[in-house]
């Protein structure tokens, strides 16, 4: 395991909130409402929307104004014409994934209410839709994705606009139908809004007024910033981020840690010891899309943030899965993503009898190895994956390169840094060792997604030639190298690893092109900025530099050599 280090891996970076900075409470919120307006107060389904509304209701009244409510989740249409509306044609049936929806928040409602001012009241109008609606003023009351999948995932959650009465909801429709929907309507509406929300504590919510969140987000996307890292728990998860990184102490274990996962991670504004406002990651892009991103990288992706860097911990743990993701036709036709999720490893924590399933054998037979994978599904019949897919050894700061249709996994006892295009909910399983989830059931696996998408045509020594590179020296400096590790033609980014010794710097620039940063040995870096900020990163921790920095210059921390790596658009 990795020894200690003179830096800390700090769970919740936070960065200061322009203007007013961030807030705290109800009543401090509503201080600027005044008689004869109408408020509107959007957000996503998850948020407690009987909660919220009674807080600012109550802090209104506090006021000595008159409030009138106006709940939007009561004007959703019926719940059979939402189902067709949104329904997923190209995966009608596909009890797990459904193709991106292309839906508009409007598709949820036949028609909307619309509510007068009342010259001595406050007419108050709040739940997912309530920007469509004619107001004065609009708030957002937002609440991270994180704690919606945890709901639905637990029972307790529904999906927009379903009614009570009609089931649990699906994480299928909140993957794939919610957020898209929720994202494009945030994002739409971002200009306007007034006063956001954090309620994650619905009794005493944290909050940015208008101005500053729009002034936080234009620094943030000028400057080096590390987005909120999560942990959670799976079959196969191990112990390294519990024992290394301090997260999740009392959970069964830590497995998928999001570093930066666009569509899901946020950035904490505030200060350390005062209110903080979680605010998304993926709402910066969609604001400052060229400073982010870069204009060439803006050109390509639009405001989709292409790049994630994830932990996969089953050091302690068990294998993954063996699964591949869809080739890029596939992708965009099927499951409607533009781009496609190629993926990489990177080898925090391995060995030499530890190891990574990756590519398929040159004597692979793929019609058994079908039949295999149909048996165990309907069989429970457990067979060797290995007759199919090869094994390579898990060396420490190895790089495997897996585009998609690629068959892959880690196996137990690794610590995987995925550094990966950003779609993340597309792993097509060939085979899950027969695992059981926490009801009992067999997880689910894709064996037609699966071999629709398999590559069949690297195989055997073509799978080691492209996908298990060495290391090439682009550059150099005193003490200090950077490598090329990882880049294929078919692949949009590619990898890079920085090694410095101690005392030495090197000078980079983001310009045209933003990078993402992970210090993988050693204690750690000091980023400078030609603008002047100046941002640490220790061991594990994840760093975005804008393209709107440029240039900038990173020193090593402590007594001993540290390697970095670095991802960036190819």
């Amino acid at each position: 395991m990795h020894g200690s280090h003179s830096t800390v891996y700090e769970p919740n970076p936070c960065y200061p909130g322009s203007g007013a900075g961030a807030r705290h409470g109800y009543d401090t919120a509503v201080r600027t409402i005044i008689r004869g307006t109408v408020l509107a107060v959007d957000g996503p389904a998850a948020v407690d929307w009987d909660a919220v509304a009674t807080g600012i209701s109550d802090a209104l009244t506090a006021r000595g104004y008159a409030v009138e409510q106006l709940d939007l989740c009561g004007h959703f249409a019926a719940w059979e014409d939402i189902l067709a509306r949104t329904a997923s044609q190209e995966l009608a049936d596909d009890p797990d994934f459904a193709t991106l929806s292309e839906a508009s928040l409007a598709d949820f409602f036949d028609t909307l209410p619309a509510p007068e001012a009342v010259p001595d009241s406050v007419v108050f109008v709040y739940g997912p839709g309530a920007a469509l609606v004619a107001h004065n003023v609009l708030w957002y009351a937002d609440l991270p994705k994180r704690y919606a999948e945890a709901d639905i995932t637990a029972g307790t959650g529904r999906n927009l606009g379903q009614p009570s009465g009609t089931g649990p909801g699906t994480t299928r429709r909140l993957f794939y139908i919610d957020w898209p929907v929720l994202d494009r309507h945030r994002d739409a509406v971002a200009p306007g809004i007034a006063l956001w929300l954090d309620t994650q504590d619905t009794a005493a919510p944290t909050w940015l007024d208008g101005p500053a969140l729009q002034a936080t987000l234009a620094e943030l996307a000028a400057r080096p910033f590390r987005t909120r890292p999560t942990f959670n728990t799976t079959s196969w998860g191990g112990h390294w981020a519990q024992e290394q990184l301090g997260f999740n102490a009392q959970a069964r274990n830590t497995a998928l840690g999001y570093e930066l996962i666009a569509p899901e991670s946020g950035i904490l504004v505030g200060e350390p010891d005062g209110p903080r406002v979680e605010v998304p990651f993926q709402l910066l892009v969609a604001l400052h899309p060229r400073a982010v991103l870069g204009e060439p990288v803006h050109a390509t992706f639009g405001t989709s943030f292409p790049i994630r860097f994830d932990y996969l911990d089953t050091y302690g743990g068990g294998n993954l899965s063996v699964h591949c993701h869809p080739q890029p036709e596939y992708m965009e036709k099927v499951f409607g993503w533009p781009y496609t999720q190629h993926e990489t490893y990177y080898m925090m924590v391995g060995g030499p009898e530890r190891q990574i399933f990756l590519g398929l054998r040159e004597d692979a037979d793929l019609e058994q190895f079908r039949h295999d994978a149909d048996h165990a599904v309907h069989a429970g019949v457990g067979f060797d994956i290995e007759q199919y897919v090869q094994t390579f050894p898990a060396a420490e700061h190895q790089l495997f390169l897996i585009p998609g249709g690629t068959p892959h996994g880690s196996g137990g006892g690794n610590v995987v840094l995925e550094i990966s295009a950003t779609p993340y909910l597309y792993s097509l399983r060939f085979y899950d060792w027969l695992r059981k989830d926490s009801e009992g059931r067999q997880r689910p696996v894709h064996v037609a997604h699966a071999f629709g998408n398999l590559n069949t045509e690297r195989r055997g020594e073509q799978v080691a030639r492209d996908l298990v590179q060495q290391p090439c020296t682009l550059r150099s400096g005193p003490d200090w190298q950077e490598d090329t590790i990882g880049a294929l033609p078919e692949m949009f980014f590619e990898v890079r690893r920085f090694e410095l010794g101690p005392g030495a710097r090197a000078v980079d620039d983001a310009t045209g092109g933003f990078h993402v940063l992970n210090v993988v040995d050693g204690d750690g870096i000091l980023v400078v900025t030609e603008a002047g900020h100046r941002h640490t990163l220790a061991y594990a921790e994840t760093l975005t530099i804008p393209a709107a920095v440029c240039g900038y210059t990173v020193y090593a921390i402590g007594s001993g050599r540290v390697r970095y790596v670095k991802a960036l658009i190819r």
